[in-house]
């Protein structure tokens, strides 16, 4: 089995000046996760890699750089889940840590539990001598001038909800066995203690064997109320493609919900997607030793592996 990976940076408005920042982000993480299958790792180990690397980025909203809620503190979700045995872990409401995805698989591997919240999971992180990070430190300037902005009484946070940045990943690896990972800060001013799509197995993600693996990002509320993952899944064991599955999955959500969003996909095969209706979505992929990634509808960008990883250590 030929490995394949495929990464998504968020969907929804991706302001221009955030645009370089965003495709460079993907097409490191993408590359990244791409190293650990290309040597041999597991699907489980690539899609950590692929989201912690985004987590780092401050130009996505999760981990470094992920909005904040109506205090003006950061509050994350994560949640990975492995395909051959359908275990997962998630985390929700967590403060001060770096990478909740790495907390999230600690759930899975290291707990009866699939999801720890808020300070049950701050307990858990200790006694697995994670360590602390400031929350100042997870913050970035464009978090807390959006934070004060959408606290002016004639702002439209829904505006700036349009430029998210929930961050995941997909993968196959040697053996065939798929696995997903999603990680987001979630909504801009929410109320405190609010977790969205992305900590919900089936909505958030989902992978199994049997069908593939996918990655979710958008309205978090809308997403949970079509369980859009899972939803996906469904319409690939009907016997849809990756792509199809996804359009009609997304098609439904903003028929019946109005909401809007992206996926990314890979099936048991090694067949992809990155679907999206919203205006836009960061989004890189690996496949057969080619990289390619893009931002808008249509927009696609291809490099051999060799070359994206020359032009990464000279700045991308």
């Amino acid at each position: 089995m030929k490995p394949v990976i495929v990464v998504h940076g968020g969907a929804g408005r991706i302001f221009k000046e955030r645009e370089e920042g965003s495709r460079a982000g993907v097409v490191r993480a993408a590359l990244r996760g791409y190293g650990v299958l290309k040597q041999g790792g597991s699907a489980l180990d690539a899609v950590e890699e692929a989201v912690r690397s985004m987590e780092d980025d401050p130009h996505f909203n999760a981990g470094c750089g992920s909005v904040l809620n109506e205090k003006g503190e950061v509050e994350m979700d994560a949640i990975i889940m492995d395909g051959k045995n359908l275990d997962s872990g998630a985390v929700s409401a967590v403060k001060c840590i770096a990478n909740p995805i790495k907390l999230a698989r600690l759930v899975m591997e290291k707990t009866k539990h699939m999801l720890l919240t808020d300070h049950g999971a701050h307990l858990f992180a200790q006694a697995m001598g994670i360590p602390e990070t400031p929350g100042e430190k997870l913050i970035t300037e464009r978090s807390r001038d959006r934070w004060k902005k959408n606290l002016e009484p004639d702002s439209n946070p829904e505006e700036f909800q349009k430029d998210l940045g929930t961050v995941g990943a997909v993968a196959v690896d040697h053996e065939g066995n798929v696995a997903c990972a999603t990680s987001t800060g979630g909504l801009s001013n929410k109320l405190i203690g609010r977790v969205g799509d992305t900590a919900c197995i089936g909505s958030g993600g989902y992978a199994d064997n049997r069908s593939g693996a996918t990655s979710t990002t958008g309205h978090g509320e809308s997403i949970m109320k079509v369980v859009l993952a899972r939803l996906i899944l469904y319409h690939m064991e009907q016997g849809m493609s990756p792509e199809m599955a996804a359009d009609t999955a997304l098609d439904y959500m903003k028929m019946r919900v109005g909401g809007l969003g992206g996926v990314i996909v890979v099936n048991s095969s090694g067949e992809w997607a990155a679907r999206f209706s919203t205006k836009q979505m960061s989004w890189a992929t690996v496949k057969d030793d080619l990289l390619h990634y893009g931002i808008y509808a249509g927009e696609r960008h291809t490099k051999s592996v060799d070359e994206a990883l020359t032009s990464e250590s000279e700045g991308f």
